[in-house]
């Protein structure tokens, strides 16, 4: 019985000791299992039969698996390349005592022949000692290499027999089918290692170590522990019988069986594992001890760990969904018909640019879906007040939505978030995110609004400039304004063409304007405006008092970049320093929720939440004040 695996070169070994004493191959006639490989439930082994007498075939459907003594269904094939990774490293004295009675010659000629026989997959290494390693070839499927590498060794004094057998474990790194044939006349001399140090990396390793001793005796015990408790070896051995043995070995690689089946669930995480080759009406088995892994073991009953959500949190789930269902509900009976006056729908039409003329078409294309009567009910729903407010928000941030219909996407994106935090931590996270859905709209919003504002107030000196030549050219003010919407860019042509809008429905134009600068919330606008208000009530030259306020607002606006440039270092600071904490803790919850959890499911957690808040939004509006300049 063998402990985990053999190695390539153990059959070797074999073949060695059995030319050695002129007897037949492996007496016992019995096959080697060489290693045991395991992967996700999959169990390889590879088997020797170089033990079968010449002459006799093997077939590879006439191998049989029992797994502690219980077969099992199982495949076999001649081992392809690719099969299974197959290394050895020749471990070779290279010490001045080779040189008596051929024998380094001899272990030169018959290593050549390894290499010129050996399937071309298998891996072969080399490592040359005399009083210390002198020659390393790494593992490799080019053999001309290890040739190469063989005929540039030279004999030196001292035999670090230990040392070479420990650089040849470190190269054999990897999975697969790992095996160190040492080659050695004499023993140890003067390693840095020791013989118990050799052997543990050997065990630890996986690796398994025959030793060909090419004396008998004395010399030759100290390598016999060695391989003894790695699964090898120790084989005396005739140098002019090498060649042959060699040459057989490689012989014998050609014949390695590849043997796989999957270990059932029960089979335990040590197991028993029993091949058995029938071969010319004769069985020939072997028998391995194998570590499977805890995979194969029984699973455990999977236990229940502690709910997301609590009783709590599923009665205000289920009392979230009735009101949502009743409200679908209430949506769906309403209906969606257009309730609105035919003025109210004239003056739409004509905001729009739709024309009155096109009324029969909006009325074939007016809403009678779910949409149209969610709008419709959180019509009724938003006052007045409130709708005024969204909708000069929204104007001054070019939104087409109206009013009720960003309250209905706005609840839609709070709601979702809500049971997205709900999904992912429960109540607490719920809330959190419910928070973060209601706020995060509104920050949106004033975002885009600024950003149109500033694109709004830059190009503000270049309209006055177009106004002020067209009120030189003889336009009237209304028609100077005109000028700009039909050749100025957005987001000033749009705000002009609504006040040029509202001036032909009857309002006065300095008042459409002053609702353009209502909207845009633009101090600048209103000054302008302001500035016509006067010019028309005490008379002037009101281009040139255009030009004159142009001029003025480059001058602000060329300060206010600049201001903008120098405090670019502190702002982005700030931006950094406000954005960290959150982004830190929303990372930590992911990658490691048991170390942020304290934080929102226990009472500490929301007070230390809390004042962190806090000491972040002062830090936020202190940093702001500082990096803001006003110009």
């Amino acid at each position: 019985m063998r402990t985990l695996s053999r190695a390539v070169a153990g059959g070797l070994a074999a073949s060695l000791l059995t030319l050695s004493l002129g007897g037949p191959a492996l007496a016992d006639d019995e096959v080697t299992i060489d290693h045991v490989g395991t992967d996700r439930g999959t169990v390889s082994l590879l088997v020797s039969t170089d033990g079968v007498p010449d002459g006799t075939p093997v077939d590879p459907d006439k191998v049989y698996v029992e797994l502690n003594g219980s077969a099992v269904e199982s495949t076999s094939k001649l081992v392809d390349a690719g099969d299974i990774d197959r290394s050895t490293v020749i471990v070779l004295d290279a010490s001045k005592s080779m040189r008596g009675k051929g024998k380094f010659g001899a272990a030169t000629t018959a290593i050549n022949a390894f290499l010129d026989s050996a399937p071309a997959d298998v891996k072969i290494g080399l490592v040359a000692f005399a009083g210390k390693v002198t020659t390393t070839v790494s593992p490799t499927v080019d053999h001309a290499d290890v040739r190469e590498a063989l005929g540039k060794i030279t004999l030196a004094p001292g035999t670090a027999v230990y040392d070479g057998i420990e650089e040849g474990v470190t190269l054999l790194t990897g999975d697969g089918a790992r095996n160190l044939l040492v080659l050695s006349d004499g023993a140890d001399t003067g390693s840095d290692t020791t013989v118990d140090v050799a052997t543990n990396d050997a065990t630890t390793a996986g690796v398994v170590v025959d030793v060909v001793s090419l004396v008998s005796g004395a010399d030759s015990d100290a390598l016999g522990s060695v391989a003894t408790d790695t699964g090898g070896s120790i084989i005396p051995a005739d140098p002019a019988a090498l060649t042959s043995v060699f040459n057989e070995r490689a012989a014998a690689l050609d014949q390695q069986l590849l043997v796989t089946f999957t270990a059932p669930y029960g089979s335990g995480e040590d197991a028993n594992i029993d091949v058995v080759v029938d071969a010319g009406g004769t069985q020939y088995h072997d028998t391995a001890f194998a570590t499977l892994g805890p995979g194969f073991e029984v699973p455990d009953v999977v236990e229940s760990g502690r709910a997301l959500i609590g009783n709590k949190g599923m009665l205000l789930g289920a009392g979230a969904l009735a009101i949502g269902l009743f409200g679908l509900l209430a949506i769906v009976l309403i209906g969606a018909g257009d309730n609105r006056s035919q003025s109210v729908k004239q003056l739409e039409a004509y905001f729009n640019g739709t024309g009155v003329g096109n009324d029969k078409k909006r009325k074939k294309t007016s809403p009678s879906d779910l949409k149209g009567s969610a709008v419709q009910v959180a019509n009724k729903v938003v006052s007045d007040d409130l709708a005024n407010r969204i909708a000069k928000r929204l104007s001054g941030a070019g939104s087409a939505l109206t009013p009720s219909e960003w309250v209905l996407v706005h609840a839609g994106i709070a709601f979702g978030a809500g049971i997205l935090g709900l999904l992912v931590g429960g109540f607490a996270m719920s809330i959190l995110f419910l928070l973060l859905g209601i706020v995060l709209p509104w920050v949106y919003l004033k975002f885009r609004h600024g950003r149109r504002l500033n694109k709004f107030n830059a190009q503000l000196a270049q309209t006055l400039g177009l106004m002020a030549g067209g009120l030189q050219a003889g336009l009237s003010l209304p028609q100077a304004v005109d000028t700009v919407v039909r050749e100025g860019h957005e987001p000033m042509a749009g705000e002009l063409r609504r006040a040029l809008v509202e001036q032909r429905l009857g309002v006065d134009i300095t008042d459409a304007l002053d609702g353009v600068g209502e909207r845009m919330e633009s101090d600048d606008f209103s000054w302008v405006v302001m500035a016509i208000r006067i010019q028309r009530e005490v008379g002037g030259n009101l281009a040139e008092i255009l030009h004159t306020v142009a001029d003025t607002l480059r001058e602000r606006e060329y300060l206010r970049r600049q201001v903008k440039a120098l405090s670019a270092e502190g702002r982005l600071s700030g931006y950094i320093l406000v954005g960290l904490p959150p982004l830190i803790f929303f990372y930590m919850t992911v990658a490691n929720p048991e170390y942020a959890k304290v934080l929102y499911t226990t009472v500490t957690g929301y007070i230390i939440l809390g004042v962190a808040l806090f000491l972040l939004s002062l830090g936020s509006f202190a940093m702001a004040k500082l990096a803001t300049v006003e110009v």
